[in-house]
């Protein structure tokens, strides 16, 4: 059987505050379609029998019926592949969803929230999905595979070994017990990073977002293709997909005398195509900055966002001998400074 395992899509996500320019959140939702879309045609050139979907295919609270005909019309054109769905915490199966009051095409199974089996005549897959925005037990320690002679799939959204009260709401699943199992792979989701093949014959597997929703995502983003054969041998493999990679690029700005010697810089960078750039100023600075007014001037588009994280860099003689309330304090704490060293210099005298 060969599968195609993809997660975290998050259609028609608003992206909030992901820029400083006010276009990219449209401009990343076109990516999402673009991408998906990317995932049906190698379906259908590499006539693929399964594709998994484990949760958070979109967003309830912003979800757009029209992006659901989107994908269900993308889901009509590889009717010989078998679709499992698994909702996640960002689409949970609930009365208003999608999930229950949408017609998908024929090839589409949504797991509900009770581990359920679809038996077919050489794989049997099973699935659990969100009923809610939160899962704190998905009571997956009470189940067993029924029959271990078939290869056996899981479908679910989950947090593997959730160590804290934020990722056990998350239906948190200790390792141990997932491998006790005995499952052939388990389509997961819910991580946004790729998590795939650290070892040897890896069945339990986080594909990663399909794309890059944000700069807490970096490096490559996509899906996962497997196979396994009649003896349950399991061959994968990652395939990267998103157009736009997320770099962020530190600026010191410690030697640097004006902003326009700092926009010059900016604007100096070579900055590839398929990059979307987060500039991050650090250092001490000698002049103020404005990083909404620096973005203006910026020329390279790919420069999405500005973060601010210098601090000012005082020249505290000079500030020590003007008559301001600054100026008073600074050379009390100057005094002070210079107090404490003669202390020391003194002691070091004694004990030598």
């Amino acid at each position: 059987m060969k599968f195609v395992h993809i997660a975290d899509i998050h259609f028609d996500s608003p992206f909030v505050n992901l820029s400083d320019r006010e276009n990219l959140g449209d401009i990343k939702r076109l990516e999402q379609r673009k991408v998906f879309k990317k995932v049906m045609e190698y379906i259908k050139e590499n006539g693929i029998d399964f594709l998994f979907i484990s949760g958070d295919l979109y967003e309830h609270q912003y979800i757009r019926r029209s992006t659901i005909e989107y994908i269900n019309e993308l889901f009509k054109e590889i009717p010989n592949t078998k679709i499992y769905i698994s909702p996640g915490n960002h689409d949970p199966y609930i009365k208003n969803s999608y999930y229950t009051q949408f017609k998908w095409n024929d090839n589409v199974h949504i797991f509900s929230s009770k581990i359920e089996k679809v038996e077919l005549e050489d794989v049997d897959i099973y699935g659990y999905g969100f009923d809610d925005f939160y899962c704190t037990n998905c009571g997956i320690e009470n189940f067993e595979i029924e029959d271990k002679t078939k290869t056996n799939i899981l479908v679910i959204h989950s947090t593997i070994d959730g160590a804290n009260l934020e990722e056990k709401q998350y239906n948190s699943i200790p390792k141990r017990i997932l491998e006790k199992k005995g499952f052939d792979y388990v389509a997961t989701g819910h991580i946004h990073k790729l998590d795939y093949n650290t070892y040897e014959n890896q069945r339990i597997v986080y594909p990663g977002s399909l794309i890059s929703l944000g700069f807490d995502e970096l490096g490559k983003h996509g899906m996962i293709v497997g196979e396994i054969n009649e003896n349950k041998e399991l061959k994968t493999e990652f395939i990267p997909l998103s157009e736009n990679d997320f770099e962020e690029i530190e600026i010191d700005v410690t030697d640097m005398v004006s902003k326009d010697e700092l926009i010059e810089k900016i604007n100096d960078l070579k900055i590839p195509d398929n990059k979307l750039v987060k500039i991050i100023f650090v250092g001490k600075r000698n002049f103020e900055i404005d990083k909404y007014e620096i973005f203006k001037l910026i020329t390279n588009e790919r420069i999405i966002k500005i973060k601010d994280h210098t601090k000012i860099q005082y020249d505290l003689e000079k500030l020590a001998n003007t008559y301001t309330l600054k100026g008073l304090f600074v050379k009390e704490i100057l005094k002070e400074k210079e107090n404490a060293r003669r202390r020391r210099f003194r002691n070091d005298r004694k004990s030598s």
